[in-house]
């Protein structure tokens, strides 16, 4: 395994090569994988000509208590009130995801030279499309 420390623009950063097997599997080396605080599973990005894996980001809790408080405001208790919490709470990626193409669509039609890095700045890529 070959490992380069490279500095760029005042960030530090490290190329390491990895053997890919016949299956086209790699194995993260230890100290990458700890650091970013890899599970069982990683986002994977192909952009310019590489490869960029980055850890699986938990579901944002973004609404978690304003949806809790309203379900228990209109009665919800128990399990009734989990079922439901978790229903309402699978519809809020997918209505941002609505409100971004919509306001993507806004954009490019404003100028000619928009470029939409929504998807990348936030991981909203649909699996897929990778």
């Amino acid at each position: 395994m070959l490992e380069t420390k490279i500095e760029q623009e005042n960030t530090l950063m490290e190329k390491r090569r990895i053997r890919i097997s016949s299956k086209r599997q790699i194995t993260i080396p230890a100290k990458y994988y700890e650091a970013l605080g890899f599970s069982k599973e990683v986002d994977c990005i192909y952009s310019n000509g590489m490869l960029i894996l980055t850890p699986v980001k938990k579901d944002d809790p973004a609404f978690a208590e304003e949806i809790l408080s309203d379900l228990i405001s209109q009665g919800y208790t128990g399990e009734k009130l989990l079922s439901e919490f978790k229903r309402i709470n699978r519809q809020i990626r997918p209505a941002v995801e609505k409100i971004i193409e919509e306001a993507d669509a806004l954009a490019k039609a404003a100028t000619d030279n928009y470029i939409d890095q929504t998807d990348d700045i936030f991981g909203l890529k649909d699996e897929t499309e990778a």
